[in-house]
């Protein structure tokens, strides 16, 4: 009998245990996160016990808010997030609104939008590297059919200022992220409304622009906010394909923390805190907007 009663302590314990033990990887992960955020911030402000520097210092963000080609990178960085973004936001609505008018069932369409989201942007970056670059697969073929003269005469993709690679890679998986969260909104929307539009003598392009397209900008607006913090903040596609110069803000931050000097790291994480800046006030706008929402759902059901 005590054996017993002892093995059902023993399970008991461990149901009620379960949870937590399986909730400890994630736990582990969000503490190795932690660590890092933690650590990096306190060495933008030039705290490295490991260095014998424990006294904080706005040093390195002096170093970072002085630095002669800041601006220059901060409005490249804009740049590069609000063009693939605005690009993302008109090319996910109009595939939204394409695979809502078609007949395949929902998991078709999310799973043809979910193929592009899952490859890796350096993965996307090489292919693009390997079909747009000066010696790369179009400038041969428009040259083996006789529009250029030679490979080189078209321009590449790598180091091009405009930035048009880089704006490229994103908006490869951008554009099906925006449609993935605008797509079963816009397929659920009544089709009675559009046909009370219709009566009332709007055609279908209208009917779309004032009837169906303002009930599902709220999702479009928050996943085009997503995608400018995340382009803002990516540095490994502004670093395989951008210039020379302007490079972009995490670039920055990139090449100054792998200077051999340990204290440089300081400098990095300074830049990187500018970086964070930028992504929270655009984060801010996120979660305005997501209030605002709510606000108005709530209205509705008051």
């Amino acid at each position: 009998m005590a054996a017993g009663s002892s093995r059902v302590r023993w399970r008991r314990a461990l149901r009620a245990a379960s949870p937590y033990l399986l909730a400890l990887p994630a736990a582990l992960l969000v503490a190795v996160f932690l660590y890092g955020v933690v650590t990096g911030v306190a060495q933008g402000f030039g705290i490295m016990p490991a260095l014998g520097m424990t006294v904080p210092t706005l040093r390195f963000y002096g170093q970072a808010l002085t630095r002669p080609d800041l601006s220059a990178s901060v409005a490249y960085s804009a740049y590069l997030a609000a063009v693939s973004s605005a690009i993302a936001l008109v090319g996910g609505i109009v595939l939204s609104a394409a695979l809502s008018r078609m007949r395949a069932g929902r998991g078709l369409r999310l799973l043809a939008l979910q193929i592009p989201i899952m490859s890796m942007h350096a993965l996307v970056a090489l292919a693009v590297m390997f079909v747009f670059s000066g010696a790369g697969l179009g400038p041969r073929a428009l040259h083996a059919l006789g529009l250029v003269s030679g490979p080189t005469d078209v321009g590449s993709v790598v180091g091009a200022p405009s930035g048009w690679g880089i704006i490229l890679v994103y908006a490869w998986k951008e554009i099906p992220y925006v449609a993935f969260c605008t797509v079963t909104i816009m397929a659920n929307i009544s089709d009675s409304l559009g046909e009370a539009a219709a009566t009332c003598g709007a055609s279908r392009v209208q009917a779309f622009l004032h009837v169906t397209l303002p009930l599902c900008m709220g999702a479009a607006l928050r996943a085009f906010i997503v995608v400018f913090v995340f382009a803002l903040g990516s540095y490994e596609i502004p670093f395989l394909l951008g210039p020379t110069a302007p490079k972009a803000l995490p670039v920055l931050a990139y090449n100054e923390f792998r200077d051999p000097d340990l204290v440089n790291r300081c400098y990095a994480m300074a830049l990187n805190g500018l970086a964070t800046l930028l992504s929270a006030i655009a984060a801010g706008c996120y979660f305005a907007l997501l209030s605002r929402d709510r606000a108005r759902e709530e209205g509705r059901h008051a």
